[in-house]
């Protein structure tokens, strides 16, 4: 197991992707926090599993394997209060998966500044935050970590009437570039996973209109929208001492969306 005795934090881990990642990291040996805003049955579900696939602990309270924090990712003070908490529960960090993301539907001329402010706080404004409170509790303890972002393949893809989202996603990239050097020197390194069509419950509107899934998987070279595992098995690897020579890359899981999509 590649991540024995290692800590993880996986923020939006009550469900989908955030789930598939907390379990793949539970599996190579990490000790995990699972994070949730809204829905602490999903994060107890997450747990759940966490257990039932070998894991050490069987209470949310246990200090091996497992642990739930509420935290809304959009709140700078709940931000460093849930990385604080995680540190004061299995005593130190060593992983930071930046996984809670929201995006909102409208026109550009009908954005609201509250959706705006919404998507903003929680897709950048929150990493930046989550990711400044993690870095500052490596150096105080001097050890390294790895920060591992999951963006979209729009930060490279434009995609109508999400425009704030695709901003979020873009400000993700250069802050991932420009960290890779700040915190090269220390030892830290920052890479973001970029998922494309994923079949989460945030596509359930998606899954049941055949004519729009049809459309988008004629987009997908290999034919099939990706599962969270396909996501989570590359933030294994990258939390993973294999990758400690790669930082302020981006890599996608998209099944080769990106280079092949055509607006329909």
């Amino acid at each position: 197991m590649k991540l024995e005795g290692k800590v993880a934090l996986v923020t939006g881990s009550s469900q989908g992707i955030g789930q598939a990642i907390v379990l793949r990291l539970a599996a190579e040996g990490a000790n995990v926090i699972i994070n949730y805003r809204s829905h602490p049955e999903g994060a107890e579900e997450t747990l759940a599993k966490v257990e039932a696939t070998g894991g050490k602990c069987y209470m949310a309270h246990c200090p091996n394997q497992g642990f739930t924090i509420k935290a809304d990712l959009g709140s700078v003070s709940e931000v460093q209060q849930l990385i604080a908490q995680s540190i004061d529960h299995f005593g130190k960090l060593d992983i930071l998966v930046n996984n809670a993301g929201i995006e909102k539907h409208a026109p550009f001329w009908e954005v609201t500044e509250a959706d705006y402010d919404a998507v903003m706080n929680v897709n950048l404004k929150g990493v930046f935050f989550a990711t400044q409170a993690f870095v500052q509790h490596l150096m105080r303890t001097k050890r390294t970590g790895k920060i591992i972002n999951i963006s979209s393949v729009h930060e490279e893809l434009p995609f109508p009437n999400f425009t704030a989202y695709c901003a979020s996603k873009g400000g993700m990239k250069m802050l991932a570039r420009n960290l890779a050097i700040e915190l090269g020197a220390l030892g830290i390194t920052i890479n973001n996973v970029a998922p494309g069509a994923i079949e989460t419950p945030i596509n359930t509107k998606l899954l049941n209109d055949p004519q729009k899934l049809g459309a988008l998987l004629q987009n997908i070279p290999l034919g099939r929208l990706g599962q969270p595992q396909d996501v989570a098995s590359l933030v294994a690897f990258l939390a993973s001492k294999d990758t400690d020579y790669i930082t302020g890359s981006t890599f996608f899981v998209d099944g080769g969306l990106l280079w092949n999509y055509q607006e329909q």
